[in-house]
């Protein structure tokens, strides 16, 4: 533990983003929990994954603010938005660049998780948390 936290001493950035790593497989955990629970009460795929997503952002935005950026101050839910909005868009075009160039979308999936983390991680810090 002692060498943990040594490392992350010398690395801020890199222990910021392992936090921001771990505490993305929350939120994924969390959101289909929430998804897998509402389809197993009856509801239609697309409300159950309407309210999972909603779910998943306000959870995604108090984990990620109070576990990875120290941050507390609801305010700061537009910009965790905007942040979310960006990203999307460029995983769609990045997708659909990929499937251009003959992968499937699983294998195209698979190559996007990396470069959408970074950027999500980046974006988040300089965008949705600038500041804190």
């Amino acid at each position: 533990m002692r060498r943990v936290r040594a490392w992350a001493a010398a690395h801020p950035t890199g222990a910021l983003f392992a936090r921001f790593i771990a505490v993305g497989v929350l939120n994924t955990a969390f959101g289909y929990s929430c998804f897998a629970v509402l389809l197993y009460f009856g509801l239609p795929y697309a409300v159950a994954l309407l309210i999972a997503t909603v779910l998943g952002v306000l959870f995604n935005f108090k984990s990620t603010g109070m576990f990875v950026f120290k941050s507390r101050d609801n305010s700061l839910i537009f910009r965790f938005v905007l942040v979310y909005g960006v990203v999307y868009g460029i995983n769609v075009i990045l997708l659909k660049l990929l499937l251009l160039i003959g992968l499937n979308s699983y294998q195209a999936g698979a190559l996007c998780l990396l470069p959408m983390a970074l950027l999500s991680f980046v974006l988040m810090r300089a965008v949705a948390f600038r500041g804190v």
